[in-house]
């Protein structure tokens, strides 16, 4: 990891737009909000298709946001590369998130030239009580 993520957060909004357009088709709802040295962190703006019986947020969401906030990370740091893919993504299920604004704090644990590790932590803006927590390793390939 070099001082300065090799893209900013208009590169990121963009390589999302032409590589991952599925993600926000009916909406902008995930949005990379800040990128620094080995981190980022993505928002999501939950709606009702996100939203599970009882009206908390759903797992497979929760999920989709810590997967793409930690692959978003990776790609700040080494640059557009579409083909880093999940190898491995654990998740802790913490606390029912309830449907409002949510944050997931990533950081990269390692970063080499094949593998990358990075911690997540999603919260509804108070990192002290997490709805969920993962760790996930994405394969990039050779450059």
């Amino acid at each position: 990891m070099g001082d300065q993520p090799a893209m900013n957060l208009e590169a990121i909004a963009d390589f999302l737009e032409t590589h991952f357009p599925q993600l926000d088709a009916e909406g902008k709802h995930f949005t990379v909000t800040t990128i620094g040295h080995g981190t980022a962190t993505m928002r999501l703006d939950p709606q009702t298709r996100h939203l599970r019986p009882g009206g908390t947020v759903s797992g497979p969401t929760l999920f989709t946001l810590a997967d793409v906030g930690c692959w978003v990370t990776i790609l700040a740091q080494i640059g557009p590369l579409p083909m880093v893919v999940t190898t491995n993504l654990n998740i802790n299920f913490l606390r029912l998130p309830k449907p409002e604004p949510l944050f997931c704090d990533c950081r990269i644990l390692k970063l080499g030239k094949r593998l990358a590790v990075v911690d997540a932590l999603i919260h509804a803006g108070e990192t002290h009580s997490p709805v969920a927590q993962a760790t996930a390793t994405y394969s990039i390939p050779p450059r």
